[in-house]
């Protein structure tokens, strides 16, 4: 918001301000700037204070690009926390920390910051650390690189099968899989993130929770590793892909600060 000073015209006399006329201005900016700072109309009040927004800007040839997203709960699980709710402008995740005896869905990857891939779990050496697959090894970017991030290219869903197993499966950083929740994996990005997925066939656009890797190449399509992201079901369903398999998307991550 640019605020551009008043034009008087000679009239000084009349603008001349009073206390109660620059207590009244001063509560109207403040007002202003609340309402412009929020998305769905409203901050979110949890215990008295504001839910205070996490907010990201990306400055290129000096202008400001991206959106301004408002987060109300805190969005990373913390040692002894199992379950957490927030939410980020319309979308609503719910996280759950996986029983570590639970099967990995990407049951591919061999290692995570060289330990077998649940102990890298349990320390909690996930987020950025370098990991194998079928002998590969990948190294995923810094959470300050990340924050740059966008590229276009192919998606595809994965974890139906889950939905016909008993019990559970866990993400590559230990997170319970939902196949209806609006998740994502990806190869190279730290975990977990938030990323604006938009369907640029049909232009529909989602943001969700990067919490597992992939998609890799399989014995029987060695050209999926070549797709950029997989999505959750329930992800494909919002972005109107479930039917056809793959779409071509942009994917940008969203900066958020600490409040």
């Amino acid at each position: 918001m640019i605020f551009r000073p008043l034009k008087t015209g000679g009239t000084d006399h009349l603008l001349r301000p009073t206390r109660r006329g620059l207590l009244l201005l001063l509560v109207s900016i403040l007002l202003t700037n609340a309402s412009c700072a929020v998305i769905d109309g409203a901050f979110s009040v949890i215990k008295g204070t504001f839910s205070v927004a996490k907010t990201g800007y990306r400055v290129v040839k000096k202008t400001v690009k991206g959106t301004i997203w408002v987060v109300s709960g805190a969005y990373e699980l913390t040692k002894g926390a199992t379950r957490l709710v927030y939410h980020i402008g319309k979308f609503t995740f719910d996280v759950v920390q996986a029983p570590l005896e639970y099967p990995l869905i990407r049951d591919d990857i061999q290692t995570i910051d060289g330990l077998p891939v649940k102990e890298a779990i349990r320390l909690g050496r996930v987020k950025a650390a370098p990991y194998t697959v079928k002998g590969q090894r990948y190294v995923p970017m810094n959470m300050a690189n990340a924050q740059t991030y966008e590229e276009t290219g192919l998606a595809s869903w994965y974890g139906e099968e889950t939905r016909r197993l008993p019990g559970g499966h866990m993400t590559a950083n230990g997170e319970l899989f939902n196949p209806t929740g609006l998740t994502a994996a990806h190869k190279y990005l730290p975990l977990p993130i938030h990323v604006q997925v938009t369907n640029l066939e049909n232009g529909k656009s989602i943001i969700v929770r990067v919490n597992d890797r992939g998609p890799f190449p399989s014995d029987h399509n060695p050209d999926s590793g070549k797709r950029i992201i997989d999505l959750s079901r329930g992800a494909a369903e919002q972005l109107g892909f479930v039917d056809q398999g793959t779409a071509r998307v942009h994917v940008e991550v969203i900066p958020l600060e600490e409040a």
